[in-house]
């Protein structure tokens, strides 16, 4: 389990990859643009021409792509590694999509002889890349005690939570959670500047509360300084929040708060944030509030 290809090496795959090779491991990558390989082949990436070339000779082929049709085009399409992986490769699908595509991709995988993991990571790009990170695992519990070794690579814990679909149900609730914290951290330090408390004084009030959490220190920092170089882009979550909101529908769970989440960052794609990060959330509570990007640091009577 020394030969990993990686077909997406975006932010995350270019994280995932980093880490693989910084732990001793042969990786591959491919990439639809090619310009997202050249800063990692001077940590040792190879990189490939075609989801063929990537994965030839891998013991494991990683999926990391934005979308629930580049990943179904990748994994069963023409060319496709159902088409091209070694029969003793075992696939690791870390992509957030649906549990029900999840489960037909492990079923495709499983009639061509191949193993198959739902194995997508919580925890965003600049996480990732230092190995603050949870990877949920879901299929054949040997095959996934047989990539151990890649997962400790990759994070600091690996969850095993039961056959191939649920390891993307508990991505989708993670983020689910991320999603609703990013917005109500934003509501939180949109209410204060409103009132006068200087943004950055206020983060660190709520870095030492009861509020504390991950998107406080993680998102906080882009929110007060008005800087959203993407850790995970507004349109990446968008994609996730129909997938919450679809599998609610399909369970019959309501999900109030995200569907207004999922709205707030509707309109904040919509003015032309949708490459930037999460964070970028606050500049639409900001408009709403009459703030814009001018907001009082003091209050003055």
């Amino acid at each position: 389990m020394k030969r990993i290809g990686i077909i997406g090496v975006g932010l995350l795959g270019s994280a995932v990859a980093s880490r693989l090779l910084k732990g001793g491991f042969e990786v591959k990558g491919y990439d639809t643009r090619p310009e997202q390989l050249t800063a990692l082949q001077a940590q040792g990436l190879k990189p490939a021409s075609s989801i063929a070339e990537a994965a030839a000779e891998a013991d494991a082929v990683f999926t990391i792509l934005p979308s629930l049709e580049s990943v179904e085009a990748t994994i069963l399409g023409t060319g496709g590694l159902i088409e091209t992986a070694p029969p003793s490769a075992i696939l690791i699908q870390m992509s957030t999509i649906s549990p029900q595509l999840t489960r037909r991709l492990a079923k495709a995988a499983a009639a061509k002889g191949l193993g198959f993991l739902d194995a997508p990571m919580s925890g965003t790009s600049a996480m990732v890349e230092r190995g603050d990170c949870t990877i949920f695992v879901g299929g054949d519990r040997a095959r996934a005690d047989a990539c151990q070794p890649i997962f400790d690579a990759i994070a600091k814990k690996t969850r095993y939570v039961g056959d191939a679909g649920m390891a993307s149900l508990a991505k989708l609730v993670t983020n689910l959670l991320v999603g609703l914290n990013t917005a109500a951290l934003a509501e939180a330090l949109v209410l204060g500047a409103k009132g006068g408390l200087a943004p950055a004084a206020l983060l660190d009030i709520l870095k030492e509360s009861a509020a504390a959490s991950k998107m406080v220190d993680v998102r906080g920092p882009l929110m007060v300084s008005h800087h959203f170089d993407a850790q995970m882009k507004v349109d990446l979550f968008l994609k996730d929040f129909k997938l919450m909101l679809e599998e609610g529908q399909r369970l019959g769970v309501p999900l109030p708060l995200t569907s207004i989440t999922q709205q707030l960052a509707t309109a904040t794609a919509a003015a032309g944030r949708g490459e930037e990060d999460l964070a970028a959330i606050v500049t639409t509570l900001e408009l709403l509030a009459g703030l814009g990007h001018d907001r009082p640091s003091v209050k003055k009577d």
